[in-house]
């Protein structure tokens, strides 16, 4: 039976018709063809892009003997935010697209479907703490805006003297804090650009120093499924001075001579820029399995002002959309460097009540300085 239904198939259609349905079957097998010719291709060419600009960056880092450690100010600006962005090596400058993205590229807030908020909290040496809070809400149509805090500082300390070893009664404390607001404009589809300025303040004590900085960043998806770029340019801004009375000081000028002591004199501190950082990202996913699970590369280049350049790369598997797999390696190429290996995972939890609740963690060595921990909670609505 099966045979004669076949035959009266091909008795029913004509040989003009015949000919057509061969011709775009063919044509169908031809495109899922060059399909998956050109996705090898892409994964190819961005392999050996990463590559030829490891090997540029390595010569030239080589190349330095020379650097400006130690010469800036505000270094808090320079401690990366999110527990993802840690677990990926710090190379997410294009890849972050939620409110840790004001951070690390801000042009990334642009992409945002809904209401965002993002809590990041590191258990930093020495009893320090480091915290960042975060909140994007979408334009639509336009792109997204933002606001975040970073908070970097310790726990008030007794002051001491000598022959007051016990305390004096007063109680001294270290604070660094930036405030920024964030504007990131959907110019097209796949090119976004970003805009973050921000308040800095570092304060001991009774002594402090403030300025005004701005962020710029760009994102464009390629056309090649997957693959993403990003530039960002941050911490461009005022140099920072210190000021406060616990520099005025009395003195003696004159030791030789009576009657002109105890003066009041100011110490004049001089001014330091801020920790200048260019970025340049590259990043590119793609689905295995099933479209629920995908595998991503990242590769960042650094150059920082107070410091050689140097690479981070990271690389992140996500099973099912819900748990993510990380790891990274930071400051790759960099001379003397203290971290490097990074691990770390997320998940991601179904509908709360109208949003989602994400929850990452990330384990960072450093070396002699022991391991550092990252905790973000998110929420998208």
């Amino acid at each position: 039976f099966r045979g004669i239904i076949v035959e009266k198939e091909h008795e029913l259609i004509s040989p003009e018709e015949n000919s057509f349905l061969q011709s775009n079957t063919k044509q169908s097998m031809n495109c899922v063809k060059y399909d998956s010719i050109r996705r090898g291709f892409v994964k190819r060419r961005v392999l050996f892009l990463t590559f030829f600009l490891c090997l540029v960056f390595n010569t030239l880092i080589n190349g330095q003997s020379i650097s400006n450690v130690g010469t800036s100010a505000a270094s808090f600006l320079e401690m990366g935010v999110g527990a993802r962005a840690a677990g990926l090596g710090e190379a997410v400058v294009s890849l972050a697209q939620d409110a840790t993205a004001m951070y690390w590229n801000s042009a990334g807030i642009g992409r945002v479907t809904g209401l965002e908020v993002n809590f990041t909290y590191v258990d930093w040496f020495i009893d320090t703490r480091y915290i960042f809070v975060g909140i994007v809400s979408p334009i639509p149509g336009r792109g997204a805006i933002g606001l975040n805090v970073i908070s970097f500082g310790m726990d008030e300390q007794p002051v001491r003297l000598v022959g007051q070893e016990q305390g004096t009664g007063e109680y001294y404390g270290a604070q660094d804090i930036a405030i920024g607001a964030t504007i990131a404009i959907n110019l097209t589809n796949r090119f976004t650009f970003g805009f973050n300025g921000k308040y800095i303040r570092q304060q001991i004590w009774h002594t402090w120093a403030d300025g005004f900085a701005m962020d710029l960043g760009a994102l464009y998806i390629t056309q090649w499924d997957g693959l993403r770029m990003g530039v960002c340019i941050s911490n461009f801004g005022s140099s920072l001075k210190l000021n406060g009375r616990d520099l005025i000081n009395v003195l003696d000028p004159d030791g030789a001579n009576y009657g002109v002591d105890n003066i009041n004199v100011i110490y004049q501190t001089d001014a330091f820029d801020l920790p200048l950082i260019a970025r340049l990202g590259l990043a590119y996913t793609s689905s295995f399995f099933s479209d629920k699970s995908q595998i991503t590369i990242a590769t960042d280049f650094l150059h920082p002002s107070n410091d050689n350049e140097r690479i981070n790369m990271g690389l992140e598997i996500v099973l099912l959309k819900t748990i993510s797999l990380r790891a990274g390696y930071k400051s790759l190429f960099l001379r003397d460097t203290v971290s490097g290996l990074s691990l770390g995972a997320g998940i991601v939890t179904r509908n709360i009540g109208m949003g989602k609740l994400t929850l990452d963690y990330a384990y960072v060595d450093w070396g002699v300085l022991n391991a550092v921990h990252n905790l973000s909670l998110g929420l998208k609505f």
